[in-house]
């Protein structure tokens, strides 16, 4: 009676585990179901960050857990802080969802559809820190060139506004965004001198730490737009900066800077010295000097100096 029923007691574990056997492989995730489909993924942080949709599909194909590092994108957008992986998802609902994955996290791609075939997503879109489309290249003005700092001291920085445009539509204005401090212990300023589409030029203004949204200007999320296209600068090739200008007698001077940029034209600045060009006399009935400090691209700046009635022509 026990040798029967160890018999079958035998029998049944070997009938359990051929089940077993075989129902396991059916059994076994596959390595591409998941909950959400992803859409576009961005790395970075909020300030800086750059578009990974790409390189998040090789890495998926490649294995589904992996740990998030600056080596894994080949990239780091704002060196000195801790990055974040945002992948942006919709479910099967329609429903969108953010995922966060912060520096050293580990990752895993289970809750994906699709993870390992690869077959999602959108790279080099107009996509944002905030997820969707930002419209980047929608606006009312090219910009022709930018430049940071004070009236007494100023960088151009047209080529580095590119970069962050690439990156996201709004940034917060301060020295870390351009890596440089042209006059310590004063408030800067960007200064973005555009073209609008009936040909007519503008300039915005903003100061340190305030938010610049580029959702007005035309291409901005492509940055083909400013002098930066040309190539590198060459002595003699920059663009022409108005450092300051003073206009008067004596004592008896008034600041024209903004007048006197008002009047440039391109990379060139041709007028005549008088006081209905720069809105103003400051010393009636005696013979003026406009005093102006200038410089091309990134050179030494020069000074001339132009008396009323006479022609200023820089360069």
């Amino acid at each position: 009676m026990k040798r029967r029923h160890w018999t079958l007691g035998a029998g049944s574990a070997l009938l359990t585990g051929l089940l077993a056997g075989i129902a396991l492989p059916a059994l076994a995730r596959n390595d591409d179901d998941g909950e959400f489909t992803i859409l576009h993924a961005r790395y970075g942080t909020e300030r800086t960050h750059v578009d990974v949709t790409g390189r998040l599909r090789d890495l998926a194909r490649r294995d589904r857990r992996f740990k998030l590092e600056n080596e894994l994108f080949g990239v780091d957008p704002d060196p000195g802080r801790t990055k974040t992986l945002r992948i942006f998802g919709r479910d099967r609902s329609g429903r969108e969802r953010t995922f966060e994955y912060r520096e050293n996290d580990w990752i895993d791609g289970a809750q994906f559809i699709g993870w390992g075939g690869g077959n999602w997503g959108e790279d080099g879109g107009a996509h944002g820190w905030h997820g969707g489309n930002d419209r980047r290249d929608n606006g009312e003005f090219t910009i022709l060139y930018a430049s940071y700092g004070t009236r007494r001291r100023e960088v151009d920085v047209t080529d580095r506004l590119r970069e962050l445009a690439r990156a996201d539509q709004r940034f917060r204005l301060g020295n870390d965004n351009f890596g440089v401090d042209p006059d310590p212990g004063e408030t800067k300023r960007l200064r973005i001198v555009a073209r609008d589409r009936g040909g007519q030029e503008r300039t915005f203004e903003y100061r340190e730490y305030m938010v610049v949204d580029g959702s007005q200007f035309i291409g901005w999320g492509r940055g083909d737009w400013g002098r930066g296209n040309t190539g590198p600068m060459r002595p003699g090739s920059g663009r022409l900066v108005i450092e300051s200008a003073s206009y008067g007698n004596g004592g008896r001077r008034a600041d024209v800077t903004e007048a006197v940029r008002a009047q440039v034209r391109g990379d060139r600045l041709e007028a005549e010295v008088r006081n209905e060009l720069l809105r103003i006399d400051p010393a009636p009935g005696q013979g003026k000097v406009l005093t102006v400090t200038y410089r091309r691209g990134n050179e030494r700046a020069r000074t001339v100096r132009v008396n009323e009635g006479d022609w200023l022509r820089l360069p």
